[in-house]
């Protein structure tokens, strides 16, 4: 899965970035990690306990498909729910 973001008719904040797997992503204040990694073609979010890949599921922080490490915050945060910050790293691992 990977996104486009709508460009028309949209007001978005400013321009930042976020490091998703030492990768720099260029993403914008208010958007979602999950939004920013979707629309850097970023589709998994983490694997199972098998080493299954997984992604986006229902986007509204109800499926924990999305469940990303934030190295400042700790593991297990829903990338759908957590708001991009400038500067933010992001592991797909634990």
């Amino acid at each position: 899965m990977s996104a486009t973001r709508i460009t028309r008719g949209v007001n978005r904040g400013g321009p930042i970035a976020i490091t998703v797997d030492g990768i720099r992503i260029e993403c914008f204040a208010g958007e979602t990690v999950a939004a920013a990694m979707l629309a850097a073609d970023h589709a998994v979010f983490r694997a199972d306990t098998r080493g299954q890949r997984r992604g986006m599921f229902c986007n509204m922080g109800v499926c924990s498909e999305c469940l990303v490490t934030l190295i400042a915050g700790g593991p297990h945060v829903r990338a759908c729910l957590v708001e991009a910050r400038d500067g933010m790293e992001v592991a797909t691992r634990d």
